[in-house]
């Protein structure tokens, strides 16, 4: 079985979730996103202390497919560099997981 990741990203608005979601399902390389509530983002940009509005992307895909929804989140984000990372998912319940690994497939 593929081994099942979670790639995280921030967006800037309700907007480009749902853009950057629908992409990566109807491309079959994720099986979910989860679209979170808006939050507060603190952090340093060219060495100014910045603060944002965003909404973190939870998306649920295999490491075969991290190539692939990286490049799609980079073509169509609006940040300049955008917060992209994954995690291995160490355990989880096997139908779901399988059925994640048929979605991705």
């Amino acid at each position: 079985m593929e081994k099942p990741i979670l790639v995280f990203c921030t967006v800037p608005d309700t907007t480009t979730a749902e853009r950057l979601a629908k992409a990566l399902i109807d491309e079959k390389l994720v099986a979910c996103v989860n679209c979170g509530t808006p939050s507060r983002s603190f952090y340093r940009w060219n060495g100014k202390v910045e603060e944002a509005s965003e909404m973190t992307l939870t998306i649920k895909t295999v490491d075969a497919r991290y190539d692939a929804v990286e490049s799609l989140i980079r073509s169509m984000h609006p940040y300049e560099l955008p917060e992209i990372l994954a995690v291995p998912v160490l355990c989880g319940l096997t139908p779901y997981l399988e059925w994640l690994a048929r979605e991705t497939a």
